[in-house]
């Protein structure tokens, strides 16, 4: 009795060409991404994906400007608060509300 014979080979391949495809659909129906025979990562090219890194691009540019402008503005208030004209200010206010209340 021979163990391997050629119906074994023909099922051997069919079995491993289900899981093949069936592991290709479990991976596209759950979002990840394909890869070649090399193990490098594949992405189905289509209008709708290259227009959506496009306007995740523009958003990113924007976010980073504001990010900028905002830093800018904070620096601004830093040197505000730490400004020795500030300090005198606020304590001459602090003795305008004191007299106020008495």
């Amino acid at each position: 009795m021979e163990f391997i014979n050629e119906t074994t080979v023909i099922v051997g391949v069919a079995a491993l060409s289900l899981a093949w495809i069936a592991n290709t659909w479990i991976r596209v129906k759950n979002g990840y991404p394909l890869e070649n025979s090399w193990g490098k990562s594949v992405y189905p090219k289509n209008d709708q994906a290259v227009e959506r890194v496009k306007l995740l691009t523009q958003e990113n540019a924007e976010l980073r400007a504001e990010l900028g402008s905002l830093k800018d503005r904070l620096g601004n208030v830093e040197r505000i608060v730490t400004d020795s004209g500030y300090h005198l200010t606020h304590e001459i206010d602090r003795l305008r509300d004191t007299k106020d209340a008495n």
